[in-house]
């Protein structure tokens, strides 16, 4: 019985600029994007407009949109859909805080924020703004925290999709977890929740 192409399969039909692979591609990864949205919305608060399906979706949007991606697998796939999914919320947060200035903001450590899902709009956009900083010292070190708090991805999940060893993960994960934690302790409104814990 014939099962289909695989998710790497399709992953180099769409590399070859095979548009319609993504709607193929997408029942076979649906499960994975619904997991990684939902820990990203996990602990919203009541009344948000964007629900784990919808999030998901505003996601498949901005992937059918991606042109010219050498697609290196599975993980690189989850990679770069839960960045899509980090600058989804962000634009819904930042226009959340253009239509209503203010609110309470309650401010968590750096630790905390990683084992809390979102829930705060100026919490969110601090973190954002922390990690574009430290994109810029170290692009690699942002990447590692995207893979481990965006789409919840253990070491050798990160080393994968970004073609690097497991060692080098977590030296990074630890030297981007203490700068941020410097960065938000300066005086930021602190990190609401980076959607979810981190794999081991």
């Amino acid at each position: 019985m014939d099962e289909g192409p695989t998710i790497s399969e399709l992953l180099h039909e769409l590399s070859q600029g095979r548009r319609e692979a993504m709607d193929r591609l997408v029942p076979l990864v649906y499960d994975e994007l619904r997991r990684i949205a939902h820990g990203q919305l996990q602990g919203e608060r009541a009344g948000h407009t964007l629900n784990t399906t919808a999030l998901v979706h505003e996601t498949y949007l901005k992937l059918v949109k991606i042109n010219q991606v050498q697609w290196q697998d599975r993980a690189h796939f989850f990679a770069v859909a839960a960045r899509l999914m980090r600058r989804i919320l962000i634009d819904y947060a930042r226009a959340t805080r253009r239509e209503k200035r203010g609110g309470d903001a309650t401010r968590v450590s750096l630790d905390e924020a990683f084992d809390l899902p979102v829930a705060c709009t100026d919490d969110l956009l601090a973190l954002e703004e922390a990690l574009t900083r430290l994109e810029e010292r170290s692009e690699r070190q942002g990447r590692v925290v995207e893979c481990r708090c965006f789409a919840g991805m253990s070491v050798e999940e990160t080393a994968a999709a970004l073609g690097t060893s497991p060692a080098t993960v977590k030296r990074d994960w630890a030297v981007a977890r203490a700068w941020l934690n410097r960065e938000l302790g300066d005086g930021a409104p602190g990190a609401a929740g980076a959607g979810g814990s981190a794999k081991p």
